[in-house]
């Protein structure tokens, strides 16, 4: 990835801590992944220029809203906060995404998809519950993308999963999934192998970095 563009971005603000600042950088870099293999699952769906590019600023910040979740548990977070309670707040994400997308002036396609990105097809999903094609499918597309980036991704309480692993995972869970999306999506993952496969996640184009100071701006604001 290009770490040191985003290392810039983070540090260009002085206001923030450095808590908030590596937090910052995780959630840019995910969103990275998860747009590349987002508008790369879009583009073997046949969607047009249109739907891929904005299909790509939806991956980008679908999490955005994890900020304000990250703020406010380490504010309200301590020893007698029920887990139910932490879930409750992180499960909130999506509706402070959408709603901070809402505020910029974003159109609906991608706000939607944003909101909706948690949603399973079999109605297991957050935060409305929705089944199948009532979920819209820019949000079936993210669904899975985002599982993907998050299973092959180092986390503080496991190692990143390999390729195979992960599918392996998602091929287990696939009634949560479009059958068409997670089709082409093992596509995309069995055609971009190797390097390439590797420069399909880490990459940043100049759409996303049109879009990337979003997150240091309502990091800010917080």
């Amino acid at each position: 990835m290009e770490e040191d563009y985003l290392e810039q971005l983070v540090m260009e603000s002085a206001s923030l801590s450095s808590k908030m600042r590596e937090y910052l950088y995780v959630e840019m870099s995910h969103g990275v992944k998860v747009s590349n293999l987002a508008q790369a699952v879009a583009k073997e769906l046949g969607e047009d220029e249109t739907f891929c590019r904005q299909i790509a600023v939806a991956g980008l910040l679908h999490d955005i809203g994890k900020l304000w979740v990250t703020k406010h548990m380490n504010e309200t977070d301590n020893e007698e906060t029920l887990t139910i309670e932490r879930m409750k707040i992180v499960r909130m994400h999506p509706t402070h995404s959408c709603d901070m997308l809402k505020a910029e002036g974003y159109p609906a396609g991608i706000t939607q998809a944003v909101y909706y990105h948690h949603e399973n097809v079999d109605g297991t999903g957050y935060p409305e519950n929705l089944r199948g094609d009532k979920i819209p499918w820019m949000a079936r597309i993210l669904r899975i993308c985002d599982v993907y980036c998050a299973l092959t991704t180092d986390r503080s309480y496991r190692r990143a999963f390999d390729r195979s692993a992960a599918m392996e995972i998602m091929i287990d869970e696939a009634e949560d999934y479009d059958m068409r999306c997670f089709l082409a999506f093992q596509r995309v993952i069995h055609n971009e192998a190797g390097e390439k496969l590797r420069s399909l996640c880490t990459v940043i184009s100049p759409l996303q970095k049109e879009h990337l100071p979003l997150f240091v701006k309502e990091a800010e604001a917080l």
